[in-house]
């Protein structure tokens, strides 16, 4: 199995900043997208930021200039760099990854982390 463990969440005001962490473990033979996804009350999950192996990466509209996402091949880890937050950035933070597994390195696997809140108030 795949293990995806996040931390950095908390409450900050509007302006500051905050990094999420997310790492991956478990049966894992290679990790070929990792990324955030962020959902707000009543709301649907929407992609915020996406990292490939290759260094490929991709914002929401609403989040680029203030998050960067980055990522450790090594440490199967990946960060969210989250500045100049707003409150609309309030919202439970999903990490999420895409990997093959050795005992079938063709076919990807998807997880999904068990989310961690962010809330941004004054």
């Amino acid at each position: 199995q795949v293990q995806l463990v996040e931390s950095g969440g908390g409450l900050v005001q509007p302006g500051g900043s905050l990094r999420l962490s997310c790492a991956a473990s478990g049966s894992i033979f290679s990790i070929n997208v990792m990324g955030w996804y962020r959902q707000a009350p009543g709301k649907e999950r929407l992609l915020v930021a996406t990292i490939t192996r290759g260094d490929s990466i991709h914002y929401a509209d609403s989040v680029k200039g203030r998050f960067t996402i980055s990522r450790d091949n090594v440490k199967n880890t990946v960060y969210l760099q989250m500045n100049s937050l707003k409150p609309e950035d309030t919202a439970v933070y999903y990490c999420y990854t895409k990997l093959t597994k050795p005992v079938a390195t063709l076919y990807e696997y998807e997880y999904w982390g068990q989310g961690t809140q962010v809330t941004v108030s004054s």
